[in-house]
């Protein structure tokens, strides 16, 4: 595996032995010898490995810190204070009356649940920037070992360029009456 001038060149260029490379820069190196491009798509990759739980805390995040939830549920709020306080209290059948102790019990629980699912919707985003993170070394990774090839095989051919003119030189000055 030593011999394969990409294990070389990529030995020369990072300083690690084949053995010794971390599994992104394997992943690079792979790709490299395959002829296929690394890059790939951050949410993707995060998305291919969701579970359900995941997706759910995604949308109850997406939802409960939107305006249409705010203006919504504020106007649940304010519909169950008015329905509790007048229209109700009017027939005296309010069944959560001033200072709606029960309002307050299924706030307090939504907010117990509520509280930790954006927690887990956040530690995913989180694990998604990592990911992210991660995609963008190999990226970056494959675009400097590239162009660090690409100055190698150019360095290689002005040597070349600049021997065979020395070589004409040389050839020339042996013509040459003195």
């Amino acid at each position: 595996m030593a011999t394969n001038p990409l294990h070389v060149i990529v030995g020369r260029l990072i300083g690690k032995t084949p053995a010794a490379l971390d599994a992104e820069e394997q992943r690079v190196l792979a790709t490299m010898q395959e002829k296929r491009p690394v890059s790939r798509d951050a949410a993707d990759v995060a998305d291919d490995v969701a579970t359900f739980g995941d997706r759910l805390s995604d949308k109850v995040a997406a939802v409960g810190g939107s305006w249409s939830f705010i203006i919504a549920f504020s106007a649940v709020l304010v519909g169950w204070m008015l329905l509790n306080s007048d229209v109700l209290t009017h027939w005296g059948h309010a069944f959560d009356p001033y200072p709606y102790i029960f309002l307050n019990l299924m706030l307090s629980t939504l907010a117990a649940v509520q509280a930790p699912i954006i927690m887990m919707s956040q530690n995913r985003q989180a694990a998604k920037d990592r990911v992210a993170a991660s995609l963008d070394y190999e990226t970056n990774l494959r675009a400097e070992l590239d162009i660090l090839r690409l100055h190698h095989k150019l360095d290689h051919a002005v040597l070349a360029r600049l021997e065979a003119l020395e070589a004409k030189i040389d050839a020339l000055g042996t013509r040459l009456p003195s």
